[in-house]
């Protein structure tokens, strides 16, 4: 069974793992991806930036793991 404790009104525990809730105009750049093409290093290697692709909602906002 799944545990869940509001810390407070925008943050809770998930099976004692934190997690932020955002309303929708305040989700964070990194959001939806799991990897985006960010450029090409000096030795000619694919740099790519890593994003948040796990999220769940609940009570109006958007719950995505700190």
């Amino acid at each position: 069974m799944k545990q869940l404790k509001f810390t407070s009104k925008t943050t809770l525990k998930l099976n004692r793992k934190p997690y932020k809730g955002y309303l929708i105009g305040d989700i964070p750049m990194s959001f939806g991806f799991k990897q985006k093409f960010d450029s090409v290093d000096d030795n000619g290697e694919d740099k790519f930036r890593y994003g948040m692709d796990k999220w769940f909602n609940y009570k109006g906002l958007t719950w995505i793991r700190e």
